[in-house]
């Protein structure tokens, strides 16, 4: 009877600390797009438009503007949970410098699959190799932002 308590226990601790990390990984999220949204309309960020809003645009072929940037907004705050998640999942403790890790994994995965998706080159090459400094920037702030949040004492 007490391993079951115990399992359940677990299980109940393991569910917590997964949403939590979903909730982290939406502050996190929130906080890198308040900054690329700051770049893209005062014209710093190197980015043509937001990446999320150039992807389901890609995905959709076009739309009325206001649904690309709905599904936008809501599609990328779901993927920054989702990782904020797994971060919480399977590094115990979450650090800062496990935050930056997954930021940059993240990084990588857009430099070599997403940007070139949308036709913007290996590290945003077709468009600017500025890209990929400016989002590297913004995925570091994701993850240091999840890394100090998930294990905040």
């Amino acid at each position: 009877m007490a391993t079951d308590r115990t399992a359940h226990s677990a299980l109940t601790h393991s569910s917590h600390r997964i949403a939590a990390g979903f909730g982290w990984g939406v502050v996190a999220t929130i906080a890198m797009s308040i900054l690329m949204i700051i770049g893209v309309r005062t014209g710093i960020a190197p980015m043509p438009k937001p990446i999320p809003a150039a992807i389901v645009g890609k995905l959709l072929g076009g739309g009325p503007k206001a649904l690309v940037m709905i599904l936008a907004i809501v599609s990328h705050i779901a993927y920054g949970g989702f990782w904020g998640a797994v971060l919480a999942r399977f590094a115990s403790p979450v650090t800062i410098g496990k935050g930056l890790g997954l930021g940059v994994i993240l990084w990588l995965i857009m430099q070599l699959v997403v940007l070139p998706f949308l036709g913007w080159g290996l590290f945003g090459s077709a468009v600017t190799l500025k890209i990929a400094g400016a989002t590297l920037l913004l995925h570091l702030v994701y993850g240091a932002v999840l890394g100090a949040l998930i294990d905040r004492k």
